[in-house]
């Protein structure tokens, strides 16, 4: 059984896998998870030892302590994910591929998983990502823009009377929260679209992230959605690795580094 962690901008998943599926997935708000009782472990509560903990974490170096804490009862010693040159039958364009983020490197191992042709990766959340992996398995590049939340609230921090309440997306809004709402739906449904005509036109796109449903409904393209894509993406990583020895039974000189922000 191999454990995976995904320490987002907004909350904490993981689960266990067992390489064909899931036995138990779990989430928490990344405040829940930071204040959680250190007494008990949320990750040991279903299973015990790990074969391969693969941890994606973008949640700062708080999140990173807690999990280092949490994870050391188990003997199998985590690999933390950061963006490479080469994965899982993706290969990545980033100009210095260390510095994609975690995240959205495992969630294109999973799109490259789920699907052969060309398509556009949407994680859609506190951020919403927009990356394009070819037929190929190329990462060709991506987007990222603040989330519907995040736009609402910086036009409520910036203005001087724009209010934060959520509205509903109208056609022609006639009231100032629905022209909010509406707008930034727009801008986010937007982007995702343009992405893909200069991606490839016709692409499918996989929406995940805890706004991605009602994305979805804004678009007028293909689309799919998946729940977990991180998660998906991190167990087809810990499958394709070799089991973790504790760090007393490392290589000489092997290391293994957290992860990067980005």
């Amino acid at each position: 059984m191999n454990l995976v962690i995904d320490a987002g901008n907004s909350r904490v998943k993981w689960g266990w896998h067992d390489g064909s599926q899931w036995a138990n997935v779990a989430t928490v708000s990344l405040i829940e998870f930071a204040a959680a009782n250190h007494d008990i472990n949320p990750f040991a509560a279903t299973h015990e030892d790990p074969e391969r903990i693969v941890i994606s974490n973008v949640a700062g170096e708080g999140a990173h302590q807690l999990i280092v804490n949490w994870t050391s009862i188990f003997e199998a010693t985590p690999l933390w994910l950061r963006g490479e040159p080469a994965r899982c039958g993706v290969r990545s364009r980033y100009d210095d591929p260390g510095q994609l983020g975690p995240d959205r490197w495992a969630a294109l191992i999973a799109a490259r998983a789920l699907h052969e042709g060309d398509c556009v990766v949407v994680n859609a959340g506190t951020a919403t990502t927009v990356d394009m992996l070819s037929a190929e398995g190329e990462f060709l590049g991506g987007v990222i823009l603040p989330g519907v939340e995040l736009m609402r609230f910086v036009l409520h921090e910036h203005t001087g009377k724009l209010p934060i309440q959520e509205g509903r997306f109208r056609a022609r809004p006639t009231r100032t929260l629905d022209a909010i709402e509406t707008g930034c739906r727009h801008a986010q449904a937007g982007a995702v679209e343009r992405v893909v005509r200069s991606a490839a036109p016709g692409a499918l796109c996989l929406v995940s992230g805890g706004a991605g449903q009602a994305l979805i409904e804004q678009l007028d393209i293909p689309t799919r959605y998946v729940e977990n894509l991180v998660l998906e993406g991190l167990a087809r990583v810990a499958a394709s690795e070799p089991p973790r020895l504790p760090a007393g039974d490392r290589a000489p000189g092997s290391t293994q580094a957290p992860a990067s922000k980005s």
